[in-house]
């Protein structure tokens, strides 16, 4: 009997343990054989126009350099939980993006180029985030899938469902 109900323990438990996120670091979305990235070194703005470049909503929209990059096949339907930052790409009226790109530092696709392709995740949720302030890092959680998108944005290599968006802090 006792072997009965740990075989019976296990099942139940197993499922449990195989659903949880795995950490995933930027670095492991870009396959290791992939060639280096040359960044573009061509001036983002006309330091002429200054002030107008400053405002993100007048400012020119910066050419993403590699919207092809190589992505890793194998992270495609992995459970995972990735931390970045949120670029929304619609919010609601009550101030919630449910569709945003997820991008590895600040200001990326808004302030300077976008990120390589394999550094981008598009990602949709039902329940979205509120957006108070840009500059929060978040977690997303959520099955992986290799799975071009594009948007006025940037292309991304990566697209995401999340189940679970929430306020990134680091462990103490």
């Amino acid at each position: 009997m006792p072997r009965a109900l740990f075989a019976l323990l296990m099942m139940v438990a197993l499922p449990l343990w195989a659903a949880e996120p795995r950490d995933l670091a930027w670095s492991e979305m870009i396959p290791p054989d992939a060639p280096p990235e040359v960044p573009n070194m061509t001036p983002l703005h006309d330091l002429s126009q200054m002030s107008t470049a400053l405002s993100a909503e007048s400012a020119p929209a910066a050419k993403q350099d590699l919207p092809n990059a190589p992505v890793v096949k194998a992270l495609d339907g992995q459970q995972i939980r990735l931390p970045g930052y949120i670029v929304p790409l619609e919010v609601s009226e009550e101030g919630r993006t449910t569709d945003f790109l997820l991008v590895p530092y600040f200001g990326a696709c808004i302030h300077v180029p976008p990120p390589p392709s394999n550094q981008i995740v598009h990602v949709k949720s039902e329940v979205g985030v509120k957006l108070d302030e840009l500059y929060q890092p978040y977690w997303v959680e959520g099955p992986m899938q290799v799975k071009p998108s594009t948007s006025e944005l940037a292309d991304a290599g990566y697209q995401m469902e999340a189940e679970k968006i929430y306020v990134y802090e680091l462990p103490e």
